[in-house]
């Protein structure tokens, strides 16, 4: 399935709070489509698909590139749910947002592809690239992306940079000090299910 490009707030009523899709919160509580104000009791494997989807939706990534990355976590050492959320969250567009340089995972995955953020003083235009730590990323050198990327940090996506990222304002820069913990993940989810949900299949 492709990326998802539909409206971003239906998917929040659906699956709960998204950090890395949007900003904006719903004054809708109750969940879309007709049936939303039923509270029907959810089959487990609609409990492991919905926690499925809150990543898949968070991170924009497709459900392709969810499934290589589950066998990438399998393959590596540790708890497969923590590895899993650790190459997501180590991923360049998502580094780009926990640093405040862009408001959203989209705008950051946008300020990648066309070119304006470099890492370790070279233009990387992969989303996907896999950050490691002593990495440092910075807006490039035009004033167009020194511009945008100002505008961005004046009203950053969270609150909080976790603390294996450092960010310097005046340079517009970030380095990556190491891994990130779990404890640091903006997202609530329960990751051990999105690992049944695979195992099962």
């Amino acid at each position: 399935m492709s990326r998802y490009r539909g409206p971003r707030l239906r998917k929040c009523r659906k699956l709960g709070e998204l950090p890395g899709l949007t900003r904006k919160i719903s004054k809708k509580a109750a969940p879309p489509g007709e049936q939303g104000q039923t509270s029907k009791k959810a089959s487990e494997y609609a409990v492991r698909l919905e926690e499925k989807q809150k990543i898949r939706f968070n991170y924009g990534i497709s459900e392709k590139q969810l499934l290589t990355y589950i066998k990438k976590a399998k393959k590596a050492q540790g708890s497969t749910g923590s590895v899993l959320l650790q190459m997501l969250e180590m991923r360049l567009d998502n580094t780009v947002f926990r640093l405040g340089l862009a408001p959203t995972i989209p705008a950051a995955r946008q300020l990648v592809n066309h070119g304006h953020i470099t890492v370790n003083n070279k233009i990387l235009n992969i989303c996907s690239y896999q950050c490691k730590p002593g990495d440092k990323i910075r807006a490039k050198e035009k004033i167009a992306s020194k511009k945008l990327i100002e505008t961005y940090l004046s009203h950053p996506g969270l609150s909080n940079i976790p603390k294996h990222l450092e960010l310097n304002k005046n340079l517009l820069s970030g380095t990556i000090n190491g891994i990130i913990e779990r404890e640091w993940v903006a997202l609530q989810l329960n990751e051990l299910l999105i690992v049944e949900y695979y195992s099962r299949k």
